[in-house]
């Protein structure tokens, strides 16, 4: 499933006249590399979630010819926002496990590592991880009241964040609210409020998020620069 009804606000200009997902990186759109990596990892159907400009997205891929045949993509749209969590409830019938994500992301994660590692957590969901380290450019006070006890100069601070890529097992679902928008980071607070585990698999492919201009740059400037890894 492929969550691709965002509004792209961190491109704009260019996304109040192109939906995200077409914004090209290299000689196609962001979503057809996706669409393509998922393929050849062995995915024949997907399911597209749909919403901003949606229709644009729907009559591109309906003319395109450079999709592998035997790839089967359904269509399904958001008439209000639904969150990145509550447009799941957009799909009928999902049962088992199934990869969930996002519709802006250039990876060359290999999706079976994935999805194996999810099987072998006995997780209710996994979620994909990367490490990425933040420029601080200010100095950071370490402060105890009004008296400081540190301070460090332009720091890079290094986090665990997510890659907007999901395995979902189907006792998930129970934890979504039955209606309404709901965000990802409140659906992953409710399974672990239920007592639900909720698995980290940490990959170092490859990995950007182009929703910014920035990101997408650094996208553009990877394929530019070894387009061999990206190539499906």
């Amino acid at each position: 499933m492929i969550l691709a009804g965002g509004l792209g606000t961190r491109l704009r200009p260019y996304t109040t006249v192109l939906p995200k997902p077409l914004v090209p990186v290299g000689d196609r759109p962001i979503l057809e590399h996706i669409l393509r990596r998922l393929h050849a990892c062995g995915v024949r159907h997907a399911d597209l979630c749909i919403g901003h400009l949606g229709e644009l997205i729907q009559l591109y891929f309906s003319q395109s010819e450079s999709l592998p045949t035997d790839l089967e993509l359904r269509w399904h749209r958001e008439d209000e926002p639904l969150g990145t969590a509550g447009a799941i409830r957009l799909v009928p019938g999902l049962a088992g496990a199934f990869l969930v994500m996002n519709g802006d992301i250039l990876t060359t994660l290999d999706y079976r590592e994935l999805l194996s590692f999810h099987a072998a957590s006995g997780a209710a969901l996994t979620v994909a991880t990367h490490a990425k380290q933040v420029d601080v450019d200010l100095g950071v006070i370490e402060a105890d009241g009004s008296r400081i006890v540190g301070y460090r100069e332009k720091p890079k601070i290094d986090y665990e964040v997510s890659m907007g890529i999901y395995v979902y097992d189907e006792r998930a679902l129970a934890q979504l609210p039955a209606e309404g928008a709901c965000q990802f980071p409140e659906f992953v607070q409710r399974l672990l409020d239920a007592g639900e585990t909720v698995a980290a698999f940490r990959s170092d492919a490859d990995w950007f998020d182009i929703g910014t201009p920035g990101e997408h740059a650094r996208a553009l400037e990877a394929m530019e620069r070894s387009p061999a890894a990206f190539a499906t």
